[in-house]
């Protein structure tokens, strides 16, 4: 008896010690901080009541100004959130080698998709990122954009087919749905060099999986949050992010493109392609240790990998971003009349091209007003891979601690972008961009590890744009919200209901 009473003294001292010695770290360094609770950290009411954009907007308001940084904790796990963007600048550029990596979720040994672009570390991210990069030229770009503008017809038919059918009494569409539709099947010809149909069909299997990967996780948006704050404690747990019906599919996918590809002798110029090619490669550097390890050529789940992360990225960050915007073209005509000008004036009748969509200057501030207003990504994560001393300071954030910059909240600063609530795109006016800070507006990020597929995703954004806005008005219906409820669960900027608006043929 009184040995288990021992123990369980010294069970509750270590539990205690752990405790005490890992909450009060940020106040033994001197850096303004919000004080934690005991195994969440700062993560109160995560995935219920608040998503990350909403922890982090307190936190940012509390400590703005007051130094560069502000320290929280994610469960566990230390953080430092950047409020100086003089400080965002040399994290994301200057000292970059600092804080290459993300510190994300990745474990390939057990949820093989996991081991993409976007989490990759070290030797293996740079070697990765260097042979995916031909395939985001503006060169291979404009050369897929001609699919995209095919698609972009057959979304401007199924819009068409849904005011055929919308209901009389509320004249409503679905937006966001739709151009989820449209960009999974941009995705899987572009990526995969397959036929979707789900414009066509709603219910279609790549549809459904890219669905499944936001809307029916593995996990509890808590437990989703303790993987994503926790990667490599999650890694040593061997556990999935994934689910294994979602690994299965496009394990299968990719393989049964791939052979069908070399069997015949196929080439479309297209992402599939380029990871053929890595895979044939002779990868000498490889053979002597560099980078990953390709010399038996870029392994199936390796391939399966980035193909997933395109196909999920591409899909759901376009799709979202074309939904806001035409959710803020319904509430004010005036911009959206303004934008269709521009389009028939530039195109004058002939089909939509990659030059075309250049010349049109007032899409492009509209589309970076609404990334602006509605970043899909709330937040940049950053791992320190060696002690790293704040510029002009006495402040040193330490090897492992995550970096936080928060997108989402610099967005909507008021000091930046006045009455931030309000949707114009006349921020965007050359002068006016010039006169913020560079780094007030980091949709994509920025530096070395910032969003490969940029050129992609607002070119087939700006496509799926320009091919409804020719045929349809967009106004306000009696299921329109005002303003949107944004789902806490979700781990991007998403809508809880949908968006829904009153469309009309022109």
């Amino acid at each position: 008896m009184l040995l288990t009473l021992a123990l369980l003294g010294v069970a509750i001292f270590l539990a205690y010690s752990f405790y005490h010695n890992s909450y009060t770290y940020w106040a033994r360094k001197g850096v303004p901080y919000e004080r934690p609770l005991p195994l969440i950290g700062n993560l109160k009411g995560i995935g219920s009541k608040y998503h990350f954009r909403d922890i982090n907007q307190r936190i940012y308001d509390k400590f703005k100004g007051k130094a560069p940084i502000a320290g929280m904790f994610m469960f566990f796990k230390r953080t430092a959130m950047i409020t100086d963007l003089d400080l965002i600048k040399q994290v994301l550029i200057k000292d970059f080698h600092h804080f290459q990596d993300r510190g994300l979720f990745n474990n390939p040994r057990d949820d093989p998709l996991t081991g993409h672009l976007l989490t990759l570390e070290g030797d293996e991210w740079k070697s990765m990122r260097q042979k995916l990069t031909p395939v985001f030229t503006s060169g291979k770009i404009k050369h897929m954009s001609g699919v995209v503008v095919e698609v972009g017809h057959r979304l401007a038919d199924a819009m068409d087919k849904a005011v055929e059918e919308t209901r009389v009494e509320y004249g409503d569409v679905e937006i966001k749905d739709l151009c989820a539709r449209f960009t999974t099947d941009v995705i899987g010809s572009c990526a995969f060099g397959l036929e979707c149909y789900s414009l066509q069909d709603p219910n279609a299997e790549f549809r459904e999986k890219g669905r499944m990967v936001f809307e029916k996780p593995r996990h509890s948006m808590l437990v989703q949050a303790f993987i994503f704050t926790n990667a490599k404690l999650a890694k040593q747990l061997r556990m999935k992010a994934l689910r294994d019906d979602l690994t299965d599919f496009f394990l299968s996918a990719v393989k049964n493109t791939v052979e069908y590809r070399i069997k015949n002798g196929i080439k479309r110029n297209d992402f599939m392609d380029q990871l053929i090619e890595l895979r044939a490669e002779d990868q000498e550097e490889a053979k002597k240790g560099q980078g990953i390890d390709l010399s038996n050529g870029l392994s199936l789940e390796q391939m399966a990998a980035q193909a997933f992360v395109f196909f999920v990225a591409g899909f759901e960050t376009s799709s979202s971003t074309m939904a806001f915007c035409l959710y803020e073209l319904a509430l004010q005509p005036e911009i959206q009349q303004k934008v269709r000008e521009e389009i028939h004036s530039v195109l004058d009748g002939k089909e939509i091209s990659y030059d075309a969509l250049s010349e049109m200057t007032y899409l492009e501030q509209v589309l970076a007003e609404t990334l602006r207003k509605y970043p899909i990504i709330a937040q940049l994560l950053r791992e320190t891979n060696e002690s790293y001393k704040v510029p002009n300071t006495d402040l040193v954030i330490e090897k492992g601690t995550s970096v936080l910059i928060p997108v989402h909240n610099i967005h909507h600063d008021a000091d930046l972008y006045p009455e931030p609530e309000r949707f114009n795109p006349s921020r965007f006016d050359p002068e006016e961009s010039r006169s913020r800070h560079p780094f007030s507006y980091l949709p994509f990020g920025d530096g070395p590890r910032s969003c490969i597929g940029l050129r992609f995703g607002k070119m087939q954004a700006k496509i799926g744009l320009v091919s409804l806005l020719q045929r349809f008005r967009f106004g306000i219906s009696k299921l329109t919200e005002v303003p949107l409820t944004l789902d806490t669960r979700s781990p991007t900027l998403s809508t809880k209901h949908g968006i829904h608006l009153k469309v009309e043929r022109i």
